[in-house]
């Protein structure tokens, strides 16, 4: 991390990419031209807003003396002025991809509400019989008590809480069916869960500001409603895609839709610990776990309840958005996450882009047939999923050993100090797997 400089009225702030099999994977996966859109808004919040928010207050860098206070005087102009610009181009992308997500969104909704009133027919084959939707409605109604009851403790209000749990359940059925809709026409990676939690922390937020719970009653209270709802657009995509599926192979729904429930049940018992572990290891929101979507929402939930928003910055970004939308420009929402993501985070994600690119002219360059080239592309999406999935992972582990070191003193991890070396190696590394590795597969040296 570099940022020595004479003058520190304005200046940039250097930092590499994060030496991350997970984000190169994420990078490799997405493709270069996604991974450049995201990387395309980390520039413009760190390379132009960043500088240009120093330049046009100096008396900021007054006190600066060296170059770790200026990276940590960058960094909180990211904070506090950059991110709430992002936040405001968020909102109106989110709106904007819900509306060219228009006929879809109300194909879905008119799917739901249709299902409402449709019987099952006697004698439908196996592959046709869903559990029964007043057992559906029953449970949801059932669940429903207790989430009252978490809402009135939250918000401390009787009346917020019963339209927090209205809102709950409103926005949760209709949204899951839009999410559930969009992944099972289109694929998982179309699921608009980000706009739509986005919308409902929008409308939740609103509402109890309208009847006066504010603060941070109405914080967790707006927050506890969003977390339910992401939760079901996410579960209702991965079970249509499960379910999708099972049609295929000939698998009878009810069944699997029972799965699903004792699957969704056992995680939602058992993964809270690694989370809490997690939390006290790493602790949520830092650099080493940044959880940037948790971020986005306990912000616009702090500054819409709270009173804590930067309002002209908000405003400015909701400006930055429509001439992003008015100038055709690919993905306003993407370049708005890269504006919000940590540096490190959207330059390791870009590299991966770049590894995927290079895999591709090398392909080119060896006049690949369309077979050839499947088995290299599949191989390389194997290995960044492995990436992806073994990071996570060995994440959760570390943080088990930390934990246990406690109580078990012998039980620590080896400390290897920071290298620019060391980081150089593993992208060496990383480069050999994702482009010399599926090159060897397809001349069938992965055999």
């Amino acid at each position: 991390m570099l940022g020595r400089q004479v003058n520190y009225v304005g200046g940039f702030l250097l930092q590499s990419p994060a030496a991350s099999p997970a984000l190169l994977g994420v990078g490799f996966i997405v493709g270069p031209q996604i991974a450049a859109t995201l990387f395309a808004g980390a520039v413009l919040g760190w390379l132009l807003l960043v500088p240009l928010g120093l330049f046009l207050n100096p008396e900021l860098a007054a006190g600066v003396t060296d170059s770790a206070g200026f990276i940590e005087l960058s960094t909180e102009v990211w904070l506090r002025q950059v991110r709430p610009l992002a936040v405001g181009t968020m909102i109106v992308a989110a709106f904007y991809t819900l509306y060219n997500l228009r006929t879809s969104l109300v194909q879905g909704i008119g799917r739901a509400l249709g299902d409402i009133g449709a019987a099952q027919e006697e004698g439908a084959g196996r592959q046709d019989i869903d559990i029964d939707f007043r057992k559906t409605g029953l449970g949801i109604a059932a669940l429903a008590v207790p989430l009252f009851g978490l809402y009135w403790y939250f918000s401390e209000s009787f009346g917020g809480a019963i339209l927090l749990t209205v809102m709950m359940v409103i926005l949760g059925f209709l949204f899951a069916a839009v999410a559930g809709y969009l992944v099972g026409l289109l694929g998982s990676s179309n699921n608009p869960i980000s706009g739509l939690t986005l919308s409902t922390l929008l409308i939740a937020a609103v509402v109890m500001v309208g009847i006066g719970v504010t603060g941070s009653s109405g914080i967790l209270g707006v927050l506890a409603v969003a977390g339910v709802v992401c939760c079901a657009c996410g579960i209702a995509g991965d079970m249509l895609q499960d379910l999708k599926v099972g049609h295929i192979l000939g698998g009878t729904p009810w069944k699997m839709q029972i799965g699903e429930l004792i699957g969704v049940t056992v995680a939602a018992m058992v993964l809270i610990w690694p989370m809490i572990l997690m939390d006290q290891v790493y602790e949520i929101g830092s650099p080493e776990l940044p959880a940037p979507q948790a971020g986005l929402m306990a912000l616009i939930s702090q500054g819409i309840v709270g009173g804590d928003m930067a309002w002209p910055l908000v405003i400015a970004g909701m400006a930055l958005a429509a001439v992003l939308i008015l100038i055709n420009a690919p993905s306003p929402m993407l370049i708005a996450v890269g504006m919000y993501l940590p540096f490190p985070s959207t330059a390791g994600i870009f590299l991966g882009g770049l590894v995927s690119w290079w895999l591709s002219r090398s392909l080119d360059e060896q006049e690949a047939t369309g077979e050839e080239r499947t088995t290299a592309t599949n191989t390389g999406v194997l290995l960044s999923s492995g990436f992806i999935a073994g990071e996570a992972l060995m994440a959760v582990l570390l943080a088990f050993v930390v934990g246990a070191s406690e109580a078990v003193p012998w039980l620590v991890l080896p400390q290897i100090a920071d290298s620019a070396l060391g980081g150089a190696l593993i992208f060496i590394l990383l480069y050999y797997m994702l482009v010399r590795m599926p090159l060897n597969a397809m001349r069938g040296g992965g055999k």
